[in-house]
Formats: C-alpha cells, sequence, structure tokens
C-alpha cells in the first residue's frame, strides 16, 4: 500500500520549539484531511495540548485507521501496530524502540464494534500495541477474536495483555520465589474494610500516580474518599523499601522475549518514585549511582533477580512487558506493577545522561532480534 509517512510524537520532541510553526504550517498544505489531522495529533501531543490532539485523532479515526509513521526508505522489517484509540496512557509507544532502525511501523486503530478495513498493509510482524484497561478491554476481546488464526506473526497476544490488570497481575506472580508483590486487590469504596495499615490506594485506570496515596489510618482513608471520587479502586498493602541512607530506588525494566533489560533508575526521597520527578537531572551522585546500576545491570541486578524475572516473563505469557521494581531490604525483588505501555526510551539529555544511549541500544537491539526471529521462525514453516 502506498502510504503517506507522517512524523510521530518522537519525530516531532526531537524538533527545535522554533521550527514547529513552520512544521505545522506545512502540515496544513496536506490533501489528505485524516493525514492532516493525525499528523497534528502529534504536533499537539508533544506542545502538552492533550485534549484538543485526542479530537484531531477522533476527526482523522473518522476517516481512515491506518496511519504510517515515518521511518527507513526500504525497511528491512514491517511491523503492524493494533492500536487503540488515545494517547501514550493508552498504546505500547512502539516508536521509541526503533528509533534509527530499519523498522517500518504501521499503525492499524481498532475501533469498538466496527471490523477491521478491507485493505491490510503487507506486514512480517503484528503487534497489540492495545494497553490493559478498562476503557480498552473491549477492544482487546475484539483483537482477540481477529487475530486467531492471523496469517502473519503475533506478538503480544490481547488475552496476555489483560494479565498486566494490577490485581489478575499480583494472582499470577506473587507466589515466585525470590519476589516480594504486594497484595492488591480490586475493590468497590464500600468494599475497603482494611484490617491493617499502612495501605496505596487508587482509582481504577489511573496511570503515573494520579490518585495514588498512601493511607496510614481509618480517617485518612475516609478523608482520601472526599478528594478522590471514583468507582472501583486498586487497594494493595504498602511495603517499605526505603534504603539505609533513607532513599528510595526504583527500576525501569524491559522483559523482551523473557530476558530483562535496564531501561532507567529513580532515586527519590519520597516514597512515590518517578523519574520526572525525581530530580535526576539535578543530582551529579544520583546520576553517577544510575550510571553505575545500568552500566553493571548484566553482572549484578539482572544476575541476582534472574530467576524471578524470567518467571515472571514466562507466566504474563508477553513478548514485551515493562516492570517497575525495587530491591527490599533484605535483597529481594519488589515488583510494583507490569505494564505494555510504560515509556522506555533514549530523549534525556545526552550531556547529563552520557551512559544511557550504550545501555538502551541493547533494549532496542533485543526488540529488533524478537522481531527477526519470529519472521525467521515464519518463514522456515
Amino acid at each position: 500500500m502506498n502510504l503517506q509517512p507522517i512524523a510521530g510524537l518522537l519525530k516531532v520532541v526531537r524538533m527545535p520549539a522554533n521550527a514547529l510553526p513552520a512544521f505545522i504550517a506545512q502540515t496544513h498544505k496536506s490533501p489528505d484531511l485524516g493525514q492532516l489531522c493525525m499528523q497534528m495529533f502529534y504536533a499537539l501531543l508533544a506542545m502538552g495540548q492533550r485534549d484538543f490532539a485526542l479530537e484531531m485523532q477522533a476527526r482523522a479515526l473518522a476517516l481512515q485507521r491506518l496511519y504510517r509513521l515515518a521511518g527507513p526508505e526500504q525497511p528491512a522489517i514491517r511491523l503492524l501496530a493494533l492500536m487503540a484509540p488515545g494517547d501514550l496512557l493508552d498504546n505500547t509507544p512502539i516508536e521509541f524502540l526503533i528509533e534509527h532502525g530499519d523498522i517500518q511501523l504501521d499503525l492499524l486503530y481498532l475501533l469498538p464494534g466496527q471490523p477491521l478495513p478491507t485493505d491490510i498493509p503487507e506486514h512480517d510482524v503484528l503487534m497489540v500495541a492495545v494497553g490493559e484497561s478498562d476503557k480498552n478491554r473491549p477492544l482487546l476481546e475484539q483483537a482477540r477474536a481477529l487475530l486467531t488464526d492471523w496469517p502473519q506473526p503475533v506478538l503480544n497476544p490481547a488475552q496476555a495483555i489483560m494479565h498486566c490488570a494490577r490485581d489478575t497481575a499480583y494472582q499470577l506472580l506473587h507466589d515466585i520465589p525470590g519476589l516480594v508483590m504486594p497484595m492488591t486487590q480490586r475493590l468497590a469504596r464500600a468494599q475497603i474494610r482494611w484490617p491493617h495499615f499502612a495501605l496505596t490506594i487508587r482509582p481504577v485506570d489511573t496511570q503515573g500516580g494520579t490518585g495514588l496515596e498512601k493511607i496510614e489510618t481509618q480517617a485518612g482513608l475516609d478523608a482520601y474518599f472526599e478528594r478522590h471520587g471514583g468507582t472501583d479502586y486498586f487497594v494493595a498493602h504498602y511495603v517499605d523499601y526505603q534504603d539505609h541512607d533513607g532513599l528510595f530506588r526504583k527500576l525501569r525494566i524491559a522483559l523482551i522475549a523473557g530476558e530483562p533489560f535496564i531501561c532507567h533508575v529513580a532515586i527519590s526521597d519520597h516514597w512515590m518514585v518517578h523519574y520526572l520527578s525525581a530530580g535526576m537531572e539535578l543530582g551529579a551522585e544520583k546520576r553517577a549511582e544510575e550510571a553505575q546500576t545500568m552500566e553493571n545491570f548484566d553482572q549484578a541486578f539482572g544476575v541476582r533477580h534472574g530467576a524471578a524475572l524470567r518467571t515472571i516473563a514466562q507466566r504474563l505469557g508477553l513478548d514485551y512487558v515493562v516492570l517497575d521494581c525495587a530491591q527490599t531490604r533484605d535483597g529481594r525483588l519488589l515488583l510494583f506493577e507490569v505494564d505494555s505501555r510504560a515509556w522506555v526510551h533514549s530523549t534525556d539529555d545526552a550531556a547529563l545522561f552520557p551512559y544511557k544511549p550504550a545501555v538502551m541500544q541493547k533494549a532496542y537491539d533485543a526488540f529488533r532480534a524478537l522481531l527477526w526471529q519470529r519472521m525467521d521462525q515464519r518463514r522456515r514453516k
């Protein structure tokens, strides 16, 4: 199919700020309204205009559901991603895994209750990029039915993506030797009768710490409900993972074909650790520790917890998934969540984080090798 490529989020983010007006002006010269609207989706998303961006995406998908992101002119691998309407919180951000590579990425959007388009582009591998959520669950069910006899290899089958739900993941993984995973339940407000504090709580279908709090008393729980209305919540025992120096450390690890790859280490004085709020760019000591942990991962953390990490991958049944985890004071692996949508990238300032590109390239190479292996297996049949 002769699809005209558009610049994805990564390419727009990498543009100098003063180049965006000219880029948007050029975009509006497109005679294809669907292409124009989807390109504006990425431009507006990069500018932080999420609501406007999603409006543009909805207009684009009303016109067509297949888009190609700008990439190599002569690709070695053609990857088709099955997508849900939405942004980075709704889908695996695949384009960040294949930057500067030889992989062509086409995006095919599912819409509730609608069949796939008649024309599907030629591809070597299909990957289900739809993330797990209540909103996306009907689409995952739809994908499971559509892909039963798909002619090309399928990565991240829809039924396995459903394992990423926080309560489901706990049921699947909590008894793995060497692993600590806080007991997690999905409960309606009226069902929450917690016998032992502290606990953590968040509304269902929230990410990035939205609505996530640590609660230490019944009065605190009652006050939480006044601040955060909702129908269902994920509630979990709080596990104290503060290190002896008073800091909290959280690692992001990608499991690719069952093998672990370190993606970042966030170090914070707050129990709720997020890389963007941990101040890694402000602390040379933090960056030095992150560099050491990332560079020695294959000989240290990755070996120490290798058996648990590989068992996690086996039980989840996902070809690609991302873990947020830590290490308890007694040396066990502490798992917070599993998610196929988590952001894995190398967009940090190379002057501040010179150690990241080489380490991250290992993960990118592993992802490409996974695609190539599936292609090769298909050829041999």
